[in-house]
Parts: C-alpha cells; structure tokens; sequence
C-alpha cells in the first residue's frame, strides 16, 4: 500500500469561464502531455487475435496506455477515475491485487469511500471493460477521465459527446466510451478538461465537442456497481457499437470468457518446475509466462515488443519510443523464455518472424523494427546477428538459407568480432558478450550446415569461431586494471587490447575519458552460459568478484547487479527522469540494478554446480516484482529516493526479464543451463 496520492494534477484553468454548458470546448489544442510513468502494475489482453486491445493498469491508480489495433503503439494514454467531496478532488490509496491469469482489480480508499475497479479486455471484440463498484456516493462524485492518443499521436483527437457515450477520432482510428454516465464533456488537455474542472468538486463543464487537439474526456457516473466500456475501431460508428456490444454481454460474462483463454493457454503449457514451491514464485512463473504471450502482436505473429511502457524521456516521443518495437536480442530471450515454459510454437513464431526480418542481400537483422518488420533504428550489433542462429539450432536446425546469410556475414563482416554497437547499444568495440555469441552462432551455423550438406561453410564457420575463441582474452581480459591484481574481463576494449589506458566516454551523461580498464560488465557470462569457456576458468572466476565489488548491490529483497561502470541509464539522483539530451559528463543520471542479471548470475552458478546460489537468484528476482507481479527492468539501489530492491520507473513489465524468470526456473528444476547449445558445449568443454 503506498503514500496519499492526488487523484489528479492540480492544472490552472488558464482563463476558462467557470462554468459552462454546452458548444465546444475552448483552449484548443490544449497541453501536450508525456505518456504515463512506465512502471506499470499490470497487463491486461485477450487470448484472442479478434480482440486487437491491450491495456496497461497503472501503479498510481486506472489505465495507462491502451495499445490498438496492435501492440506497437498506444491509442490511450489513460483511463482514469476521479473522485470528489464539495471544494476538492479527493486523495487515496490503491492497491493493486492480480486475479486469475491477466486480470487484475485495483481498490482505492479514501476517507469515507471506496472504489474497486476490475479489468479484462473483451475476447470478441477490442474493447475494455472496467466494473466499477463505489460506495460512499452519497457525499462524494466518481468520474472516469479519459485521455485518448488515437493512432499513436497525442495531439489531432477530436471528440464529442453521444447519447450515453463519448466519441474520439483521429484519422483512421475512433474510440467509444459508454456507460452509465450522468454528464459528459469533452475538452484540451490543460485548459478545459475535466481534470481542471474537477479541481473544485463540481463537474462544471458539459463541453458538447473538442477540435483537433490534445483531447481529454469527461464522464460522470453514478454510484454503486456500475461498469464502462472502452472500445476501438476504424471509425466513431464502428467503436460506439463495439463499446455498446460489450456492455450489453456484462462484464460477468466478459472476464469468465477472458479468464477461460488464459487457463486453456496456462493447461498447454503444462506444471510449473518442481522447484518453485513458493507460492509467490509459482504465482510469478504462471505471471511471467502469461506476460511473454501477451506482449506478442496479434496481427504480425512472432512480433513480441520490448516492453508495453515507455520510460523517462521515451515518454514524450510521438509516435511512441523504442520499447514498443521488436529487437533481435530481446527476442532470442523472449523465445528462450517460451520454449522454458513450455510453448515452443511461440518460440518457432518468433523465429519465423526473425528470418522474415532479416536483411537484404547481406543477412544481418536490423537494431530494431516496426512490427510489420520495417527497420526503424539503423545501428548493426553482431549479436543480433549471432542469435537468430543459435535459437535456429535450438529449434531444430531451420532456416538453413538464412542460417547461411548470417553467418557469412559475421564471417565477412570487416573488422569482426568489432562490433559497431554492443549489447547495451550505446558502445563499439570488442566485447566479450557479443564476441560469446558470434562464437555459438557460428558454431550452430556450421551444425546446420553439415546436416544440409554444405561442408566447405561448415569449416570455414568452425575455424572463424575457434579463431575468435582463442583471441577472446587477448581482446577483452586485462591485466593490468586498476581492479585486481588478477586478470580480469572489461566491458570491452575499444582497439583490441585491454591492457591499454585506452579512454572513452560512456554515454547516457555518464563520465567522459574513462580507461577502458575501468569499465566492467557481467556480459562475459554468455561465455560460460553458451558453452565457449567453462564455468571454472580462472578469469571468469576472478571476473565474478570484480563485478560483484564494483557493480553490486545489496539489498533486503536480494543482490543485484548494475548493468555496467559509471551507467547512467536511469533517473537522475532525485528520481527525476533520464533525458535524451543530457551532456556527455554532466553525470545527472545513474542506472539502477537490473533484476535480468541476477537470472543471468544464476545460469552461470548451475553451470558451476552452485544450485543454492542461483536459486537465491531466483529469490531475488521474485522479491523485486512490482504490483500484479511485473518484473521491472531496473530496481533501486543504494543512493536514490526509493527502497532498494524495488521497481524503480524503468519499464514495467520488461519481458526479457519475465523470459529470464522463466529460463532460470527451468534450469534450476533440470539442473543445467538449458539452452545452450549442445554442439557449442562438445566442441568447447
């Protein structure tokens, strides 16, 4: 249960008369408004590809972005409820309590009311439907507060009020809210919206229309059990009578339909591990699993986004940001975290997906992309070429013509194992995790190719990869760095040779001029984990308590680890939001821990016959979930405003980190690394 919340932001009127009835709203087009924080406290989809609508709950309270028609962009901002006494707007507390699979009920109490909102999207329809029961009507006023971004734009939503119902449109998108409303307007974000209006208890305004602009809607509702509706369509006609559909069937037999798709997805997946006899981690691994399936496209199959969130600054992009495209490496965990939890059909998807993404003529897989496949960033980073190829080996050897592409380009491609971007995306160089994967992907090439018949490829990827393997250390272990006096692996080396003061800046506000022998990373893990060096190798070894002394956190819920030296892809000290256009050396921000590197800490201590170890992992990892069991992408650490071992603002849910959940369990119940590649793990150990 958290702190008093205001229910809304006190905004100024801005010279709006104060009470009015009727005509359009004026203001136009109003404040543009960042999307919400990030860190949500639930996801809520059908298991229906009909209903094309997914809604995120909001720790603080309602709704936050609601994606349609797919999940790469929202067409919501929010769906939120307000509640007033005479002279103000009331505050309260809400807790967030997950129901069966992806449903989830929020309460909010206040001072002498209560008000309990369950969620579920309707499975034949894209619509969500809220049932809201409210006790304390007879001294307070309850409103719905809508603020739509149809489209995936925040700004060009116009709106009008129907019988029963509000109406949205922008270009080809509507939206409809219906319920059991006794006032209704429509008015611009910051100047005639309900959220101004409200600020003195009354509903005022009974605004008929908006133009174009920064649309906010207002609903009041009666008291008591009482439910809305909350559709999308191609046009306001379609929306209204999709809302309408949904709220004739009753929310009663909406969520039972909803909760039925889920279980029969959760029965084909089989028991949890043996492992988990928490009930708290059982409950996360079932969470973990529905959330990977949700955060698939359901018009573009095998395209699961990053995050259903944006973060910090990405909040303010419009159209939305980067967590809501595909990325290669996310998607490897993603579909490695299916095939642990039992759905290899979601993991062939998602490869389908890669190779149908894969670049022309050359083989390499854009940074990131659209969900139809469209390259959106244009940076190259060899493991995302790598992956593809390693997850094709964990399926069954498949897509032998891409699997070729691939890897003649991380043959040919010059200056490799360099890569132009590593894993964190913001640095160049030699990098043992990327160099870890590139080794795997070309040793799963060359299997691939030996059962197609193409034995000359076969050699050539095998003698690339024992190349890379041999020289690993000589790229990326220094020994002479300030950390130990044994050696020990760097984050990278920009040229190759890691006892040099070479220096760089590490970006994200971070410090400038850094030795690369003071930069370290826990990524020389998938050196063990993908089977090109043994758990036991001294460096590894010595490695492990260098980044435990220079990037660990210990906290009540577990330790963690920051994802490198001097990050500063996180808040700022205060907890203000990491910006795009922060100095390089202005150090305003620090990244915070990563939950995900706790599981990757674990798959390295099975692969060391350390079971104790990693599955204190796990319990780190389950103690550092948010509301309705959302895995975070960073918790707190030991200098910042919130309780470290706690979500921080980072997206929430990540769904690499739920995939990393996944592997982790299952790897602990068979007692070894599950998916590395076999034929890495012959040649090498």
């Amino acid at each position: 249960m958290g702190p008093l919340m205001p229910v809304v932001m006190m905004v100024a009127a801005l010279g709006v008369a104060p009470v009015a009835v009727g005509g359009e709203a004026p203001g136009a087009p109003g404040v543009d408004q960042q999307y919400l924080p990030a860190s949500k406290a639930g996801l809520v989809t059908s298991r229906t590809a009909v209903s094309k609508v997914w809604a995120t709950v909001q720790r603080q309270g309602g709704l936050g972005e609601i994606f349609y028609p797919t999940i790469g962009g929202p067409s919501a901002r929010a769906l939120s409820f307000v509640v007033t006494s005479p002279g103000r707007v009331e505050e309260f507390r809400v807790r967030t309590r997950q129901l069966d699979g992806l449903r989830f009920r929020q309460t909010f109490d206040g001072r002498g009311w209560r008000l309990t909102a369950d969620y579920a999207t309707d499975p034949a329809r894209s619509s969500v439907v809220v049932d809201l029961r409210f006790s304390g009507a007879g001294k307070h006023g309850l409103y719905a507060v809508y603020d739509p971004a149809l489209g995936n734009s925040r700004g060009g939503d116009e709106g009008r009020s129907v019988p029963g119902g509000l109406v949205a449109t922008d270009g080809g998108v509507s939206s409809a809210l219906v319920g059991d409303f006794t006032a209704t307007s429509s008015g611009f974000a910051g100047v005639s919206d309900g959220r101004t209006d409200l600020r003195d208890g009354r509903m005022d305004w009974r605004y008929e229309s908006a133009a174009a602009g920064s649309l906010v809607q207002t609903a009041q509702l009666k008291g008591g059990h009482t439910s809305l509706a909350l559709a999308f369509g191609g046009s306001a006609t379609e929306a209204l009578a999709t809302a309408r559909a949904s709220q004739r069937a009753g929310f009663g037999k909406v969520a039972r339909d909803y909760s039925y798709g889920w279980k029969g997805y959760l029965a084909g997946l089989g028991a949890p591990p043996r492992v988990l006899k928490d009930p708290e981690q059982r409950r996360l691994w079932t969470t973990s699993a529905l959330v990977l399936a949700a955060a698939e496209d359901k018009t573009h199959p095998g395209a699961y986004v990053a995050a259903p969130a944006a973060p910090w600054a990405f909040g303010s992009d419009d159209p939305s940001g980067p967590y809501h495209l595909v990325w290669s490496r996310d998607l490897y965990q993603i579909a490695t975290g299916l095939l642990a939890a039992g759905d290899r059909a979601g993991a062939e998807r998602a490869l389908e997906f890669l190779f149908g993404t894969q670049q022309k003529p050359d083989g390499s897989f854009p940074q990131n992309s659209q969900l139809d496949g469209t390259p959106v960033w244009g940076g190259l980073q060899l493991d995302e070429v790598a992956l593809p190829i390693v997850l094709a080996y964990q399926l069954g050897g498949t897509h032998w013509a891409g699997v070729k592409k691939a890897a003649d380009f991380l043959v040919a491609y010059p200056g490799a194992p360099f890569t132009p971007q590593e894993r964190w995306e913001n640095q160049s160089g030699y990098s043992p995790n990327t160099i870890a994967t590139a080794v795997a992907g070309l040793v799963c090439a060359a299997s691939i190719a030996t059962a197609n018949g193409d034995a000359a490829s076969a050699r050539r990827y095998l003698a690339t990869a024992d190349s890379w393997r041999v020289q690993v250390k000589e790229w990326t272990v220094t020994s002479t760095g300030p950390y130990s006096d044994r050696p020990y692996f760097l984050r990278l080396t920009k040229d190759g040779n890691p006892d040099a003061g070479t220096t760089y800046n590490i970006g994200d506000s971070g410090p400038v001029d850094v030795d690369q022998r003071r930069v370290v990373d826990p990524g020389f893990l998938d050196l063990v984990r993908l089977g090109v060096l043994k758990a036991s190798d001294k460096d590894v070894v010595n490695s492990l308590s260098v980044v435990d002394r220079q990037l660990g956190v210990r906290t009540a819920n577990g330790f963690f680890w920051h994802r490198a030296s001097f990050d500063g892809f996180g808040e700022k000290l205060d907890g203000s939001q990491w910006e795009y256009d922060l100095p390089d050396g202005s150090l305003l921000t620090r990244g915070r821990a990563w939950p995900l590197l706790s599981g990757e800490r674990g798959e390295y201590e099975i692969a060391a016959g350390d079971f104790k170890a990693a599955a204190s992992r796990l319990t780190a990892m389950t103690r550092s979930a948010g509301p309705g069991g959302m895995l975070p992408e960073q918790v707190w650490d030991l200098a910042g405003p919130g309780r470290p071992g706690t979500p921080t603002f980072s997206a929430t849910p990540l769904t690499w980190a739920h995939a990393q959940y996944l592997r982790l369990a299952r790897n602990l119940d068979e007692r070894r690394v599950t998916e590395q590649p076999a034929v890495v793990a012959e040649r090498y150990l």
